[in-house]
């Protein structure tokens, strides 16, 4: 994937959902996670001395899965915050923890570049990768060389609040369905030539992994939001509305006066919205000579 076909995130937009995003996480997927990492042998450093965990962050935007996973992992750590924004690269390097979990060391370098370009030679040393909001806008074939590098390397991924193509608004509406199957689809279009899997790229990504050997577990990850996030609803609503009536334009006006309507029983504190995800932990076998 080139950096120029990939979407650019605000990173307002990106701010306003970290607290969403934070709570959605599944934390059941950090046992198992802290079990294979614990067993995995340290990494020297160029100076001898124990380098601790390397984590590569793709996609890292503004590095908000950082600062939710380094204090949850003892460390040492040293992460690698990949994007092909600077921008956002710039934000992320300049606000991840500097503590693990128990105290000990975190240190973060960034690398502007793309998750194509990393295969399983790149990766030896690394001891995970992580991702989020990052799988549903891949291809088939991203996904497909993602898993391959990953286990070519024998390294465990952690991806997070993948889209699952679910959302509940309370109240509901007679438009809700309609809106919900237009984004699904929009999710699932073909940019620039790239056929994205929106809601199928967890299905896909665990095809991927299973059929190179390794373990999956997989785990729900929903947004719940209430009054209280009434201004990531509103943000939410104008993006879910507006894919759907760019994939579908005969949807208009009837997605206007839908769009009205929602926005505002979400000013009124009116609305609640479950915008299901799935985080995914796919655990490779060991590569020789390594735990």
């Amino acid at each position: 994937m080139n950096a120029s076909d990939r979407p650019r995130f605000a990173p307002d937009w990106l701010e306003l959902r970290e607290r969403a995003d934070a709570a959605a996480r599944a934390p059941e997927l950090l046992r198992p996670l802290r079990e294979r990492l614990s067993a995995q042998p340290a990494e020297a450093g160029p100076d001898g001395s124990t380098q601790g965990l390397v984590i590569r962050d793709l996609g890292c935007g503004t590095g908000s899965m950082g600062r939710w996973l380094a204090v949850r992992l003892p460390g040492p750590q040293h992460w690698i915050l990949h994007d092909h924004d600077p921008l956002l690269l710039e934000h992320a390097g300049a606000r991840m923890p500097v503590t693990a979990a128990d105290g000990t060391p975190v240190e973060a370098t960034t690398a502007r570049g793309d998750l194509a370009d990393l295969s399983a030679a790149d990766l030896a040393g690394t001891s995970l990768v992580t991702a989020s909001a990052l799988l549903d806008l891949l291809t088939r074939e991203e996904v497909e060389d993602l898993a391959e590098a990953c286990v070519g390397a024998g390294c465990p991924v952690l991806l997070a609040l993948s889209v699952a193509g679910r959302v509940e608004l309370t109240p509901s509406d007679p438009l809700d369905a309609e809106i919900a199957e237009a984004f699904n689809d929009h999710q699932r279009r073909t940019d620039q030539g790239r056929a994205l899997l929106g809601p199928d790229a967890i299905a896909a990504a665990v095809a991927a992994f299973e059929r190179r050997g390794a373990t999956v577990l997989v785990r729900s990850s929903p947004w719940r939001l209430g009054c209280v996030e009434s201004a990531l609803i509103a943000e939410w609503l104008r993006g879910w509305v507006g894919a759907a009536h760019a994939q579908r334009p005969e949807l208009a006006p009837e997605a206007v006066a839908y769009l009205r309507r929602r926005l505002e029983e979400c000013a009124a504190g009116d609305l609640n919205v479950e915008v299901y995800h799935t985080d995914l932990l796919a655990l490779p076998r060991p590569v020789s000579g390594s735990a």
